[in-house]
């Protein structure tokens, strides 16, 4: 099934987590190395009649599957989307999936074989998000461990109503609470192209640039793993170990990670917010300390910009279970050997 580009879309705000998305200092950069992975496969499962079909079809082709039904009749085949179909210039295969007992087989084996899943519930038909937690999470937790991030997508927003969504809103925020592998929740619509590319950016980006190994969503907080690597990173640029670093420094470090420095001005502007929002932040000489570099990873982790703090880990050698080989290591701190006398 052939598919064609499309303009990258707006990638939305995590939720629980709530913020809007751009003006970060630190700016944004594709890591040519978050490619680890080559490409990504992405399976497509729900209830029947919830508009997983159409979903891959509207994707796949760029627009709604115009049957007598309004939609999709049969399981359709896998569809590879192209290269430069998002910014990450990383191919993605969407696969559709039957919920009928007879094709349980074949879904069970796409799940255990996808990069990441789309759990589809259809936004008019609340017994559907009830099925959600007590069938399909139950039942990929059981298949995959937790291991594989899974992407919630409320289809047919169009034919929901106003009293409906508040009804959801609840429900959605346990599921994001007591079911960690969820990454995000969104809704779209495939007849009226609302948030269809959204569905599978997020999809692509949960593995690509995956929150787990960086962020406890249930203390709201980073990882020791993740803390100890930024540690690392921050020493590297606290030249005078004093604990925190210069203006001069800290451009040092963007410019590594990023090509970019800030201007005078555009620094103080970070250290204000985060001399707001983080005590110790900011350290009584006006430069950022550790726990203030540290914050301004959390903000864009819960901005949804784990794309940012994946670019400075790879630039610094960091893999996605972060674990780092030595050619991050600046040959300014190379081990010497002594001449021999």
């Amino acid at each position: 099934m052939a598919a064609a580009p499309r303009d990258a879309p707006k990638p939305p705000t995590k939720k629980p987590y709530r913020g809007r998305r751009g003006g970060d200092a630190m700016g944004v950069a594709w890591s040519s190395r978050a490619a680890a992975k080559r490409d990504v496969r992405v399976a497509v499962i729900g209830d029947q009649g919830t508009g997983k079909s159409s979903l891959v079809a509207t994707i796949a082709t760029g627009r709604f599957p115009a049957d007598q039904d309004g939609g999709v009749a049969h399981v359709l085949p896998p569809a590879r989307l192209p290269v430069d179909y998002f910014p990450a210039r990383v191919p993605v295969t969407i696969v559709d999936t039957s919920s009928s007992p007879d094709g349980n087989k074949v879904l069970i084996a796409e799940c255990q074989t996808a990069d990441a899943v789309v759990l589809t519930y259809a936004c008019d038909r609340p017994s559907t998000l009830e099925r959600i937690t007590t069938f399909w999470l139950p039942k990929l937790r059981r298949l995959l461990q937790s291991k594989v991030p899974v992407i919630l997508a409320g289809c047919k927003v169009d034919l929901s109503d106003k009293q409906q969504q508040a009804g959801l809103e609840n429900v959605l925020d346990f599921i994001m609470c007591t079911f960690r592998e969820v990454e995000i929740y969104l809704e779209c619509s495939a007849l009226h192209r609302i948030k269809v590319d959204e569905v599978l950016y997020c999809a692509q980006m949960a593995v690509l640039h995956p929150t787990t190994p960086l962020f406890d969503k249930a203390t709201r907080s980073i990882k020791p793993r993740c803390m100890m690597a930024f540690q690392r990173i921050f020493s590297l640029y606290d030249h005078d170990k004093d604990g925190a670093v210069s203006d001069a420094e800290m451009n040092a470090f963007l410019v590594r990670c990023f090509k970019v420095s800030l201007q005078p001005a555009e620094i103080a502007d970070m250290k204000r917010v985060v001399q707001q929002h983080m005590i110790g932040g900011v350290n009584d000489n006006g430069l950022i300390t550790f726990i203030g570099f540290l914050y301004l990873h959390v903000v864009f982790i819960a901005k949804g910009r784990e794309e940012t703090t994946w670019t400075v880990l790879r630039k610094f050698g960091y893999d996605n279970e972060l674990v780092h080989g030595f050619s991050w290591w600046p040959r300014a701190l190379a081990l010497q050997r002594r001449p021999i006398s």
